[in-house]
């Protein structure tokens, strides 16, 4: 048995758990190597808050990981203690069951990956079967939590978390990913209920489940939020998660969780990917994926880390919620103080509302030639742009803005946090008069003239560098020219002459031309 305790804990070569494949977009494997970059960054906290003690030393420390999937992080934590106790448990058989009954707990998010993380962490599916290598537990389980849990509907809502009854209420031959955690309205009473006691979790760790399923598929509904809100209702001593970074600015109903994450200044560390890719290689999050650490008893500031692979990561220490959202790379900031001291209105008092004439992306009642009464309609057919026409008499909405010239910018753009990017994708002037579709938002303008002063800004490099501050995906939405000022429409403008407008220097003005790549007249 001895054997068997020291063949789990000192590895495998290959890990198997680098080797497999994830169950969904929204369901993602941790990489052993980041879970234990995250790890790292808890024993650093740890020290500093406990006179340099080692957390991996300790044997009344309490680990918990509430959505455990493949059971890296308990498996990690394991190995760490079983190094760490040495001294103080020297028996390598009592001090292996000693951390896995006593120290190791886990939840897992449907049967098969609470069977997977046992194997991990146990070296068997059951607890107490004849493999494993934990010889103090009395039912298979462990302390590998897993029960069928059941949503409850609320006029074809769940209640916890939002879900679709249309959609996840399957019966009993699937998973209804009514995840255990967050069904409850007292999560201490669910944890006592789960592992037989009143728990004091010292640390919660882990990677929850990202996304529901919409009705239709098109739009899934952010999850994640409700791990970490139900988690630091624990109050453990430390709570490190990895979670998509889109919550910093924008993702579905999440206004009121980013809120909360930029107040809370017990949110110590925070790192940062832009490409999901440095995280779950082969996962595209768009917008990234980020972890954080909280430290119950020590609020202060944030040490911010951005890190992109293949160049230098970008340190700060900061408060978070100096503004709305989240500005990811700290460089920014002074760059958004000098556009922003101007006090001028936002260009967003003058860009159109989505569906601005009521024609979604997909309207399709037009004609491919001119006709008695009829206005050009730009629009979007596959991957094309197209001018069709439309019978005026059709718009019910803003009609006022018929007769404007347009300076028509596409709602969907580049990937955001890729660069250098040209944010935006191809813009184009739409005659007066003329009407658009939901592919397109627009500035409106009176003449000519001043539409093409309004297009040479949209093409200027610091336009698109305050809009992609905002903007995690490849939607940009309106609230995203939020920080885009507004300027006199009596000249072409220009970077050059933008730049000394607002004094920056040139540090400043290589980071945006190393951000935001130039953007052609074709609408490169």
């Amino acid at each position: 048995m001895t054997e068997q305790a020291g063949f789990m804990l000192h590895g495998r070569n290959p890990d198997v758990l680098t080797c497999i494949a994830n169950l969904s977009n929204d369901e993602v494997f941790t990489p052993p190597e980041f879970a234990n970059r995250m790890l790292d960054t808890l024993a650093d906290a740890w020290a500093t808050g406990n006179g340099g003690a080692n957390i991996w030393a300790s044997k009344s420390v309490k680990f918990l990981d509430p959505f455990t999937k493949s059971g890296v992080f308990l498996r990690e934590i394991t190995k760490r203690l079983q190094d760490g106790l040495k001294d103080d448990i020297p028996d390598l058989q009592q001090r292996v069951d000693h951390i896995l009954t006593k120290q190791v707990f886990g939840i897992g998010i449907t049967q098969l990956t609470a069977l997977l993380a046992r194997r991990s962490l146990y070296c068997s599916k059951h607890a107490i079967g004849e493999h494993s290598i934990a010889k103090g537990f009395s039912d298979d389980a462990g302390n590998i939590w897993f029960e069928r849990a059941e949503h409850t509907w609320v006029n074809d809502k769940c209640k916890y978390c939002g879900a679709s009854k249309g959609t996840l209420d399957r019966g009993e031959e699937a998973e209804t990913h009514a995840y255990a955690f967050i069904h409850t309205d007292d999560i201490r009473a669910r944890i006592a209920g789960m592992f037989g006691d009143d728990m004091q979790f010292d640390v919660i760790i882990g990677n929850p489940p990202y996304q529901l399923a919409s009705d239709g598929g098109t739009r899934d509904k952010p999850i994640y939020q409700h791990f970490v809100q139900q988690a630091k209702g624990l109050e453990p001593r430390y709570l490190c998660m990895v979670i998509p970074s889109r919550w910093m600015a924008a993702g579905l109903g999440l206004a009121e969780f980013r809120s909360e994450m930029l107040s809370d200044d017990r949110i110590r560390t925070l790192v940062d990917f832009p490409a999901s890719t440095d995280v779950f290689p082969g996962v595209k999050l768009m917008g990234g994926a980020c972890f954080f650490l909280w430290d119950r008893d020590n609020p202060g500031l944030c040490r911010t880390i951005l890190s992109r692979s293949g160049q230098k990561d970008i340190y700060d220490e900061r408060r978070l919620d100096e503004y709305d959202i989240l500005v990811r790379d700290s460089r920014a900031l002074s760059i958004i103080k000098k556009v922003m001291s101007k006090n001028e209105q936002s260009i967003v008092g003058l860009l159109s509302a989505d569906k601005e004439f009521g024609l979604t992306s997909n309207f399709s009642d037009y004609k491919k030639f001119e006709f008695d009464g009829s206005i050009p309609l730009y629009a979007y057919q596959g991957a094309k742009r197209i001018v069709v026409w439309v019978s005026r008499d059709n718009i019910n909405k803003s009609q006022n803005l018929i007769d404007t010239w347009k300076v028509l910018i596409p709602a969907a753009g580049f990937e955001s946090q890729i660069s250098p990017t040209p944010v935006l994708s191809s813009l184009r002037r739409a005659t007066n008069p003329s009407v658009c579709t939901q592919t397109y938002l627009f500035l409106p303008a009176r003449s000519e003239e001043e539409a093409s002063s309004m297009e040479s800004y949209v093409r200027t490099r610091i336009f698109r560098y305050m809009v992609w501050l905002r903007k995690v995906s490849q939607h940009a939405t309106r609230a995203t020219y939020t920080w885009v000022p507004v300027q006199e429409w009596n000249r072409n403008w220009s970077d050059e002459e933008l730049y000394e407008k607002y004094d920056l220097d040139a540090e400043e003005i290589a980071l945006i031309e190393g951000i935001i790549r130039p953007l052609e007249s074709n609408g490169g």
